[in-house]
């Protein structure tokens, strides 16, 4: 991976680049934004081109050399990620970083380490690491990862330098979605649920994701149209499949729906998600006023909120599809 590769985050690039450029790294960063915006990716990036023995001018790594391979390949020895063991990264994690780095780098004169999702730190692994930034033993790169930087203790928070991560433009990932060869009626969801292009092609490329959009589509239909055989489609395609474990982004997907029948009232297709349903949708939406739509979305987004507090789950479908029909 290299820092060209990576679409978007061209501030986070700049920044990265230009600290290569004067030969100034920070010795701690935090990398701080949404899932799928390309941390992880930026950070090998940040690696690589720090090892790298043949820089291009633009401060990015050539992807050629030894130790370019050995990065893209995982198996640096001079690079250590450290992920969560269960819900939390743990101090004895931290110490076993730490015994680590009291050794010399073996291929080159750094070492960084990886922290993926560092909010997770537990109080005392915290301030153990608190204590490695400090006092490293070594020539020491540290990229902590995390949706939340604010979560981080300050102290912490203080001794890095912040690098912000914001979500991809849609058009920007629509463009490279389509570019791979993706289909149009699932990339439209997907990028309004994701924050960057590389979280919305693992929900365009998973099969769950096109057959909830299915099941969201038929659903919606049955509610304004047949409205008992939607309960039966509420049991054979989601309280009893697989989907129920994807019942949130069932929500996401729903609201969505309802987002573009508030639009096709407004006479606006212009953004529309699902622009491939627009004939049968657009005759549905002039039966109820905006207004109404409008009361249905909100109600919808209240019941994917009881669903985050363990409700019912088949009860919240049911209700959910009584409300768009009207009841």
């Amino acid at each position: 991976m290299s820092f060209k590769a990576i679409p978007g985050q061209p501030a986070a690039k700049r920044m990265l680049q230009n600290s290569l450029r004067r030969g100034k790294v920070s010795h701690a960063y935090i990398f701080s934004g949404p899932v799928g915006t390309g941390r992880r990716q930026m950070a090998l990036a940040l690696a690589k081109a720090l090892y790298c023995r043949h820089r291009t001018e633009d401060q990015d790594a050539c992807g050629e050399c030894l130790d370019c391979r050995k990065v893209a390949h995982g198996n640096h020895p001079d690079i250590h990620i450290v992920e969560p063991e269960g819900q939390t990264i743990k101090i004895d994690q931290i110490r076993a970083l730490q015994k680590e780095f009291a050794y010399k780098a073996t291929a080159s004169a750094t070492k960084i380490y990886i922290l993926v999702q560092a909010e997770r730190m537990t109080s005392q692994a915290a301030n153990s690491l608190l204590k490695f930034l400090e006092e490293p033993a070594s020539s020491v790169v540290a990229i902590l990862i995390t949706e939340n930087g604010n979560g981080l203790l300050p102290t912490i928070q203080s001794r890095a330098q912040w690098i912000s991560f914001t979500p991809m433009p849609r058009g920007d990932m629509v463009t490279v979605l389509q570019q791979e060869g993706h289909a149009l009626p699932l990339i439209l969801p997907a990028v309004h649920l994701a924050a960057g292009v590389d979280a919305a092609r693992e929900l365009v490329t998973a099969p769950w994701f096109a057959e909830m959009r299915n099941v969201v589509i038929q659903l919606a239909r049955e509610a304004c149209t047949r409205f008992p055989q939607a309960f039966m489609t509420i049991q054979q395609r989601l309280a009893k499949s697989e989907l129920a474990e994807h019942l949130p982004t069932f929500y996401d997907l729903l609201v969505l729906w309802l987002k573009d029948m508030v639009q096709l009232t407004l006479m606006r297709q212009e953004h529309l998600v699902y622009k491939d349903q627009t004939d049968w949708m657009a005759q549905i939406a002039r039966t109820k006023d905006v207004r109404e739509w409008i009361r249905i979305t909100g109600q919808a987004l209240e019941l994917q909120k009881r669903l985050r507090s363990n409700a019912n789950p088949q009860l919240l479908l049911e209700k959910t599809i009584i409300s768009i029909q009207g009841g």
